[in-house]
C-alpha cells in the first residue's frame, strides 16, 4: 500500500497540473456517455486537454526563464555585501544604473545596504540583515526553479499520454470504418 502511495505523489506535480489518463482500452473509453461512440467529441476534448498542457507549459516556461535570471543578480548583489564587509576603505565600482548602462561610484565603509524589493520599493538593511535575505531568497529561488523543471518535466508526460490517446482514438475510428465499409461491400 504504501508503495501505491509513493508512485501516486511521484505522478503529481507541484503546479496541481492534472495527470493525463492513458486510454488502454478505446472501446471502453469510446463507450462513455460523454462520447456516445462520437470520435468528434472524445477528439475535441483530447485536443482541449492538449491545449490546456501547452497554456501550462507557457507559463512555466516564463516562470522557469524569470527564475533563472533572477538567481544570478541575487548572487551578485551577495557578492556586493561581501564586498562591502570586507573593503575598510573607501572604494571605487561600477552598478548597474539601467540596461546595458553602468556608472561609477565610490563606495564608503558602511554598515547598511538598500535593496530594492520589487514595484518601486526599496529599503536599507544591516549588512547582516541584507545577507540573511538574500541568501533565503537564494534559497527560494532554487527550490522554486527545481519545482518548475519536475512540472516541465511531468508536463512533457502528459503532452505524450494525450498525443498518443488521440492517435489510439484516431486510429480506432479508421479501422471502425474500415471495418463498416468491408461489411457494406460483402
Amino acid at each position: 500500500m504504501s508503495e501505491d502511495r509513493e508512485n501516486s505523489i511521484e505522478e503529481k506535480s507541484y503546479a496541481g497540473i492534472p495527470q493525463a489518463e492513458f486510454v488502454d482500452d478505446v472501446d471502453a473509453y469510446m463507450a462513455k456517455p460523454e462520447f456516445a461512440g462520437v470520435v468528434d467529441k472524445a477528439l475535441k476534448k483530447l485536443d482541449e486537454q492538449h491545449c490546456k498542457y501547452k497554456f501550462m507549459e507557457f507559463n512555466l516556461l516564463s516562470k522557469r526563464k524569470r527564475l533563472r535570471s533572477q538567481i544570478p543578480d541575487l548572487k551578485r548583489s551577495l557578492s556586493m555585501i561581501e564586498r562591502l564587509r570586507i573593503e575598510k576603505d573607501e572604494f571605487e565600482t561600477e552598478f548597474l544604473l539601467s540596461e546595458q548602462v553602468f556608472a561609477k561610484a565610490v563606495v564608503p565603509p558602511t554598515n547598511t545596504v538598500c535593496l530594492w524589493l520589487g514595484a518601486n520599493v526599496m529599503l536599507e538593511y544591516s549588512l547582516d540583515d541584507a545577507e540573511k535575505l538574500l541568501t533565503d531568497n537564494i534559497a527560494a529561488a532554487t527550490k522554486n526553479l527545481k519545482q518548475v523543471e519536475y512540472d516541465l518535466d511531468f508536463l512533457r508526460d502528459q503532452f505524450t499520454t494525450t498525443e498518443v490517446n488521440m492517435a489510439r482514438v484516431f486510429n480506432w475510428d479508421v479501422k471502425r470504418r474500415q471495418a463498416a465499409k468491408d461489411k457494406g461491400e460483402k
